[in-house]
Parts: structure tokens; sequence; C-alpha cells
């Protein structure tokens, strides 16, 4: 019986194929041949077919793990303690009051009865926990989501007027089809689908459908009737003009409402930074400034209507059901299936990314990594349960998911908290909605969707880095307008794309030509003398056996690239650690290339406080410790410097370049208090330095405000400025420092500044052109030196090698300040 080699011999002569046997190939230049397993000789085997099925093939210990992945409480579940517990139920109880008058505003913008945002938002926070991997995230009703339903919802009774007296069923088809599609992408993790949606496709995404939002609900908060606010942007600000001399009694219980929210926060904001011991008190008042308003404003509403129900002097809600009067199996048929299938792309798009990005934002600010494929099971499970229940379709929420995290939440779990409240409002608050005014409900809206519009300077820093996506965000925002949050939503991610490609299919080589490299450390040229060479690249007096190399050779640890693996690769110094982007940095790839990085420093470092927990209900959900009878590695080094290699870098754009600030931002937090050094090496593209330098690369700097976290570009999390949850998170983790421990002096600003790396020009070939100018030393052929970076940036190295030894210089001088009581050190370039 003929082998499968032989098989496939003989299948590939039939078919005219020409293997090639790389394994048996000639040494043409006369050179002896020696087995593979001396270190005399190598010869490189290409890899086979079966080897790469077998990388691919998942083994049965994939199968279990991908198993438990689906459901990540399993993980902390058995960790439960009472700390714990007493941060869920302030963080749950308070986004309970919070969810209820939200629902029921945002149920309006799907055109559906209000109870249904009651229903939306139950089943999402009750769901959400099972298959949680972010503990910030609230599943529930959300602004953009919702006024796309809506518009779902108007176009389908338009075509077909049957369901004009029951729009939800047309809310729970589209719920289950999208989830159901959002499920399937998760179960299959296909979750690196949403790296193709850039950052900035997010701002104007968020900024374009926040002016609509806002724009659409002015004229309810103005009880202006008469046109359409399912129209685009600029129509409806239009008619809204004309109409303001039909201004009813609406307008003063709306604008009322708009201006006490306002009014309530920027006290609140003030008193904090007045009195900062009571600066969790004014949080949480300001928190429920929502509630308050909604509570004051029905009890004004009933004043005035409780004896005119049936003609009340403005609109109120009525009637709401108690219960889930709605539960049952959703409807679904061909005739309502493809009526809204051109819009399922546009709600599948928005389901995914607002809950990805805040999800994503939030766990870099509170020091954990969020799954995105087990993130879509979660919203997938949400959306095909929650309609049987009567939900429509719901997401991850922005300004929930940021009271909840300021609230102190410590683990998914709250979400039951919240269910229990959102339950109570169900059954025992129905009759109190009969008087709350439509005019204040779409101020909540106005005022929730308010934050969501990008600043100014936000967008001058997305020139900054990359001077194209400005634009790209100024025509996504303009097309929201002038068109539907849709196809505003397609344009932003077509046009980032397209600049993607272009980049990529035109990027141009350069020739280079040969030049003898040396490092500079102070005012000494490594390579003139005839010292030697310590065991990592330091000067060592004491061992003759090693001269001064003039370059090292830097392979991958592993030799996944076919190199000898007779070579010992080893770490080049302990706490070094050295990382080459493979095919570029940009928007797509940089989220993978960046988890790669933190998830192999965190295994091979530690933190340098190993005793940063007190206590057992200290440490946080994702991260609970060892089992019993386990320790942590005290023998692994601490982290102390990264070095990067840009040369497969050519462009960079802002959402790579603000996802590396919010890595620096992890290891710092991570190595606190030491210092982690960043070098950067390779960089070939002045645009690439520029994006570096505006984000804080590049030179030796200290993060500004007086914050230990560096400034971002774009962040979710830190919208709102010194009252984001990304300030709380920091504030409150410092005040866990310096209760613990003694500042540590900081080492990387100092008093003495070196020059950066040096090439030795000669005046032979490639100088001979600058020969012509220069001295007369320079004419006569002896060497001189020239920087190759500015004095300016001096952690900009021309190769590794002299990075390398910037980052051991670095460090080793730093310990001798340390072991000489401390004092200011320079940063080596």
């Amino acid at each position: 019986m003929p082998s499968r080699r032989q098989v496939g011999h003989g299948l590939a002569k039939a078919l005219g194929i020409k293997l090639e046997e790389p394994e048996t190939d000639h040494v043409t230049r006369g050179e002896s041949v020696f087995s593979t397993k001396t270190a005399d000789s190598f010869i490189e085997q290409q890899p086979t077919t079966a080897e790469f099925i077998a990388e691919i093939a998942p083994s049965g210990k994939d199968v279990v793990r991908y198993l438990k992945s689906l459901f990540p409480f399993l993980s902390w579940i058995g960790f439960y303690n009472v700390q714990w517990l007493i941060g869920d139920l302030v963080a749950g109880i308070t986004i309970g009051a919070v969810v209820v008058p939200q629902g029921m505003a945002y149920a309006k913008l799907a055109e559906l009865p209000v109870e249904f945002g009651l229903y939306s938002s139950f089943m999402g926070v009750l769901i959400y926990w099972f298959f949680a991997t972010s503990k910030d995230i609230t599943i529930g009703p959300v602004a953009v989501v919702s006024t796309v339903t809506g518009s779902v919802v108007s176009k389908v009774i338009a075509e077909h007027p049957e369901y004009e007296a029951t729009p939800w069923v047309v809310a729970s088809a589209l719920a289950v089809i999208c989830g159901a599609i959002v499920l399937f992408i998760g179960l299959v993790r296909c979750g690196w689908i949403v790296e193709l949606i850039p950052l900035v496709s997010l701002a104007a995404f968020m900024t374009g459908s926040a002016i609509s939002i806002a724009a659409g609900q002015v004229p309810t908060m103005m009880g202006i009737k008469g046109f359409s606010t399912r129209d685009a942007t600029y129509l409806v600000i239009i008619n809204t003009l004309k109409g303001l001399p039909r201004t009813t009694l609406d307008a003063a219980m709306g604008l009322t409402t708009l201006a006490m929210l306002y009014l309530i926060r920027s006290a609140c904001t003030f008193a904090a930074k007045k009195f900062p011991s009571r600066q969790k008190l004014f949080f949480f008042l300001s928190t429920l400034r929502s509630v308050f308003v909604i509570l004051l404003y029905t009890l004004i509403s009933w004043l005035v209507n409780k004896d005119r129900r049936k003609h009340p002097a403005f609109a109120i809600l009525g009637s709401v059901p108690r219960g889930f009067q709605h539960a049952g199996v959703p409807t679904l048929n061909a005739t309502l299936i493809s009526s809204f299938v051109g819009e399922i792309p546009a709600t599948v798009i928005v389901l995914l990314i607002e809950h990805i990005a805040i999800s994503k934002s939030f766990g870099r600010v509170n020091n954990y990594a969020i799954n995105p494929s087990q993130e879509m099971v979660a919203i997938g499970v949400t959306n095909v349960l929650g309609p049987f229940l009567g939900g429509f379709p719901s997401t991850g929420s922005f300004s929930r998911t940021a009271i909840k995290s300021k609230a102190g939440v410590r683990t998914p779990l709250a979400g039951l908290i919240t269910a229990v409240i959102v339950l109570l409002a169900i059954y025992a608050l129905t009759a109190v909605f009969f008087y709350i005014s439509s005019a204040s409900l779409a101020a909540v809206i106005i005022h929730a969707v308010g934050d969501l519009i990008t600043p100014p300077n936000t967008v001058y820093r997305f020139w900054r880095v990359s001077p194209l996506e400005p634009i790209i965000f100024f025509i996504g925002v303009i097309v929201t307008v002038f068109s539907t949050i849709e196809i505003g939503i397609y344009t932003t991610i077509a046009t980032s794309f397209a600049v993607f490609l272009v980049r990529s299919l035109k990027a141009k080589g350069r020739f280079l030509g040969r030049v003898k490299v040396h490092s500079v450390l102070g005012d000494h040229v490594i390579g003139h003398d005839n010292r030697p060479m310590g065991e990592y690249g330091t000067f060592n007096s004491s061992d003759s056996s090693l001269s001064p190399p003039t370059r090292n050779v830097f392979l991958p640890i592993g030799h996944p690239d076919g190199s000898n693996p007779e070579v010992d690769v080893a770490s080049p110094y302990p706490g070094i650690f050295i990382y080459r982007f493979s095919e570029g940095f940009n928007y797509p790839s940089v989220s993978h290339t960046l988890d790669h990085l933190t998830t192999h420093i965190f295994a091979n470092s530690r933190r340098t406080k190993m005793d940063s927990y007190a206590r057992k209900g200290d440490r946080p959900w994702n991260d609970p410790g060892p089992k019993k009878g386990q320790h942590e590695d005290h023998d692994l080094p601490t982290l102390k410097a990264i070095i990067l290699d840009f040369s497969s870098v050519n462009n960079v754009d802002v959402t790579s370049i603000q996802q590396l600030i919010d890595v620096r931002n992890q290891l710092d937090r991570y190595s606190a208090p030491d210092v982690v050094d960043w070098h950067l090496a390779c960089i070939n593209n002045r645009w690439t330095k520029r994006a570096l330098v505006s984000a804080g690369f590049g030179y030796p700097s200290e993060p500004v405000d007086g914050q230990s976290r560096w400034k971002s570009i774009f962040s979710i999390a830190e919208i709102g400025g010194s009252d984001s949850p990304a300030a709380v998170a920091e504030n409150e983790a410092n005040e866990k420092e310096t209760s613990t421990h003694h500042t540590k002096p900081n080492n990387t600003a100092g008093t003495e500044e070196h020059s950066p790396d040096e090439i030795e020009a000669s005046s032979s070939s490639t100088s001979n052109s600058i020969s012509k100018t220069k001295s007369a030393e320079h004419r006569r052929g002896d060497a001189r030196r020239v920087v190759v970076h500015g004095l300016n940036r001096p952690l900009f190295h021309v190769d590794l090698t002299s990075a390398l030894q910037s980052a051991i210089a670095n460090v080793q001088a730093r310990d001798e300040v340390e072991a000489r009581g401390g004092s200011d050190i320079g940063v080596a370039p």
C-alpha cells in the first residue's frame, strides 16, 4: 500500500507540480556538510504542512480551556468575600437608581413604551455577570442603539402598518437577530474583528450620534410638534428653529430640568475640589442627580396634573403596566426580518463598537484585560434572551459604566444588585411613573449624551499624531449630521480602512549605506579603547577574556524565526525586555500586539511591591492571588525597562499611540514605585517620531497635572477630566500607596544629560560629497563623530545595541544611587 508521501508525489506529478525539496538542496560553495545536531554547522529546515496544522489544531487542553472561558465567573467566584460584597452593593444600588430613569428615557428613543426600557435594563444586568470579563460594564438600553432601533421601528411600521400597535415586536425581532449574529462571532472567537474599527471612527461616531440625539430631543423638551424628529439632523435643527413660536409649557419643565442637572453636577464638582475629604459624598450626590431631578419634577407634575389626568398641562408618560406584561416568545418571520435586513449590519456594529471600546478602555484604567470575544458572547446572550421578557437591543453604557467604576465596583456580581433594584421598580413604582414629564426625560437624555461630544483639544491632539485622522473625524460627524448615524459609521470605517490600505500598499523602502556604529555613554565612545565588556554588555575591568564588540545581534527568544536552536538566546538583562514589532503598528493590530507584550512581561517579571494588598479583600477580582499552598514567585526580576524596535514600523495612528500610552500607564502602576524606562530604536519615519514625541516618548519627562498617569490622547474612561473614572481610580490607588508605603525617590529626571548615539563617518565613499564643504581635518580622511538623533531626543536610538546599553546603564546607575541613599541621576541615551 503506497504511503501518503508517495500518493502526494504521484498526484503532484500528474498535475505537473514540481515539488521542491529544500532539505536535500546541495551546498554549492564546497563546504563540508555536518550533522545539524552539531554546533559546527547549521542547515535550516523548511517547515512542513504537518507542523502548520499541528500549530493551529486545538488540543484537548485547548477545548477544556475554551469551555471554561465561556464562564469567566468560575475563576473568581470562589474568592468572593465581604469586602467585595460591600463594594458591589454600593455600586449596584447606585446603578439601579440611575438605570431606571435612563431606561425609560431610552425606550422613548426606540419608539417604544417606557416599560420596555425597564425590561431591557433588567435582563442586561441580570445575565451579564455570568459571561463578563469586565467588572465595570453595565449592559442595558443606551442612547445610540435606542436611536438606531427607533429608526428601524419607524421604517418597518411605514412599510407594514399592522405593526403600528405593537412596535415592540419589531424591536424584539431585531434584538434576537443581531444578538444571534454577535453571539456566533463571540463563540467562534472572532472578537478581533472589532480591531478593524479605529479610535477616530469611534470618536466621530460618538460625537455625531450625540449631536443627532440631542437635536432630536430638543423638540420634545420644548413641546414643539408638527415634524418628524427622525429626519436628518440638520433638518431637525432647522425645523426646530422654525417651530420655536409653537413652544408650549413643556419647555418650562424641560429647560429647567436640563439647567438643574448641569447646576448640580457643577456644584458637586466644585464642592469636591473645595472639600477633598468629602469627595466620595459629592460624587454620589452628583451621580444621583438624574434620580433627584426626575423625582422633583414628577412631584411638580403631580401637583399640576392630579386633577386633570385626562388633559394634563404638559406631556406626561401616562400609565405604565406593572410587571412583565409582554413576556413571551418573540415573533420572527421572513416578512418581518426582510423589512429590516438592511439595518442589521449597522445595528451589529453599534452594539459592538460601543461596548468593546468602553470595556477595553475601563479595563486599562483599572488594570485588567477584557476578552472581546467573550464580551460578544455576553452581548449576544443578553439580546437573544432579553426579548423573551420584552427587551429591545442593548449594549454597554458609557455613562452607567463610568458611574459604576467610580462607585468602587469590585466584581461583575454587582449586576445582580442592580437587577433587584430594577425589578422593584417594575413591580412597585409603576404608579409613580404616570406623572413623569416627557420634557424632563428628554432633558435627561440631552444631558447624558452631552459628555460624548469630542472636545476641540482632543481633535487637535488627533492632528498632532496623524494629520489625516482629524479629516476622517470631521467627515464622519458631517455625514452623520446630514444623513444618518448608520451611514456615518460606514463612512468613517471605510475611510480609515482605505487610508490604512493606501499606507500599506504605498510603503516605500530605502537603500542603506554601510556605517560603523558605536554607542556613546557620557563622553566615552564605546569601542575606541581596549577595556573589556562584562556579562550584559557593561564594562568590567576584572574580566579580561572578552573584548568590546561593535554591535550586538538580537534573535527572537524561542527561535520562531527558524534560527539555529542550539544558539542560547538569553534575556538581555534582568527586568529589561526588548520587543520588535512585526508588521507595523496601526489600529487593526495594536491591541493584539500590546496584549502579547504585557502578557509576556507579567509572566516573566513580578511587581515591585509584592505586599501591595494588605488584606485579601483588597485584591482585584481579576487577580485573586495564588491558591492555597502556593506562593508568588519572588525570584522573578522586577520590570526595569522596555526597548521597542520600530524597524518594521513606517506609520502610526491615534489608536496605536493611545493604546501605547495606556500600556505605559498600566506598566507604571505595575512597577510602582520604581521607574520603567522606555527606549525606542530604529525609527525611520519623521512623522512616527513626531507622534511618539507628542505622546511623551523619546525624552525624560514627568507625567502631567500632578498625576502618575500619562496624559491620554482620547480615552473614554477619561471623559470628565479630573472627575473621570480614570482619575478616580488613580487617586484611590495613590491613596492606598501613600497609606501603606513610603514614596520612593523618582530617578527619571536628572541633572546630567548625555549625548545620543554617534557614528564614525569617514571621507571615503558615502562621505565624499560632505568632505568638499567640511573641515580640512575631515578632508584628510580622518574620522569624525556626528550625532544620529537630536540631543533633545536621547531615548531614540539608532539600533538595539545602543538602546540596550543605555537601558542597562540607567538601571545600574539608579541602583548605585539607591545604594548611596538616593539622589537624581540622568538618563543615558
